[in-house]
């Protein structure tokens, strides 16, 4: 299970939300062995005055935090990121530079899905790659 939120300017994600989307997907596909079906994305845009970053980034300052259930070794979580930096600047146009990328892990009884309790769940895919 992995649940994505996506934070930026309101006007560089409503041009670039179907492009992050795609680029984020593609890497979590491949570098998690996530199914394809399954893509839960949520964008939250701020007006620049709600969104404060630094001088040294554009408008185009992306927050990608994602939560997924415990189990993904290291090389695993660093191939996400290295292939959500190059996808996201391959399909989106946007430089590593104004990315920046957080991982939360919680144990599978931490979720509810479904009406039932993560650790309950028969998933149809590997969490632990």
């Amino acid at each position: 299970m992995a649940q994505i939120k996506v934070y930026g300017l309101k006007s560089s994600l409503a041009e670039k939300a179907s492009s992050l989307s795609s680029a984020i997907h593609g890497a979590v596909v491949e570098a998690l062995a996530y199914p394809p079906d399954k893509k839960f994305h949520r964008f939250i845009g701020f007006d620049k005055s709600e969104f404060i970053f630094p001088s040294d980034r554009s408008d185009n300052y992306t927050i990608i935090e994602i939560s997924m259930f415990e189990g993904r070794t290291t090389e695993a979580k660093k191939a996400l990121i290295r292939l959500m930096f190059a996808n996201i600047a391959r399909e989106a146009e946007i430089d590593p530079h104004n990315v920046e990328i957080t991982v939360f892990e919680t144990p599978t009884q931490n979720w509810g899905i479904r009406g039932m309790c993560g650790d309950e769940l028969a998933l149809g895919y590997k969490v632990n790659v």
